[in-house]
């Protein structure tokens, strides 16, 4: 089964694409780790990345697309994935569909998470990063620490990140409504899209999710 997963920044994609790839017994194809990974490994479409990153700039439609038509080629792929921040536009989209279609294969599904914007601001502003290590992370009202404003791990100081920052966040809401939220308008006009409600807890969003895809193969039935 080949999946997209699409939603606003705070949807929770993150958390969903590895549940639900592990339900589902394919990989998780997150663009995020294929930069990291290309840059790690030290390949050419890595060095290009990294040169992009470290002057500012944007990375290229092209770029993303070799390495991700690089990841859905090696094995562990032959039987599906599930896609996390790719295809991020319009263009990216045709250009997947002409990779599948060029290996006798086509996108199954597109999972739409819906959180309204408010809830969106709501979890992300909210956040609060241990100084110490980035991955203790605490949340003014959803996961509160047990002395204010100190992690429970280390006791280091928790703080806001500027990512993390109303104003930010809503800047990174306005880019996702112009350049990503079109391919869902894309993938509907093909029939693929299916809107999973994501206001809830995490395993009822995977259960919704995983009930909503069409002769699905889950690990272990």
């Amino acid at each position: 089964m080949r999946i997209v997963l699409v939603g606003p920044p705070g949807a929770g994609k993150g958390t969903q694409a590895v549940l639900l790839a592990q339900h589902l017994s394919i990989p998780h194809i997150s663009t995020g780790d294929l930069f990291r990974a290309n840059i790690s490994k030290g390949t050419e479409l890595g060095r290009q990345v990294e040169e992009i990153i470290r002057s500012g700039g944007l990375v290229p439609d092209e770029v993303t697309v070799a390495m991700a038509a690089d990841r859905m080629a090696q094995a562990d792929a032959e039987d599906g994935f599930l896609l996390d921040g790719f295809p991020r536009n319009i263009a990216q989209a045709k250009a997947l569909d002409e990779l599948l279609h060029e290996s006798g294969h086509k996108i199954d599904a597109v999972l739409d998470l819906e959180v309204p914007e408010d809830e969106v601001v709501k979890r992300i502003a909210g956040r609060r990063t241990c100084r110490n290590d980035s991955s203790h992370v605490f949340h003014v009202e959803y996961k509160q620490p047990s002395e204010a404003g100190r992690c429970d791990v280390c006791g280091g100081e928790l703080y806001q990140r500027d990512d993390d920052r109303e104003e930010t966040v809503r800047k990174r809401l306005a880019v996702y409504h112009e350049e990503t939220e079109p391919i869902i308008g894309y993938y509907r006009e093909q029939g693929l899209v299916v809107t999973i409600p994501a206001l809830a807890p995490v395993p009822e969003v995977t259960r919704r999710a995983l009930a909503a895809l069409p002769e699905r193969r889950v690990a272990g039935e």
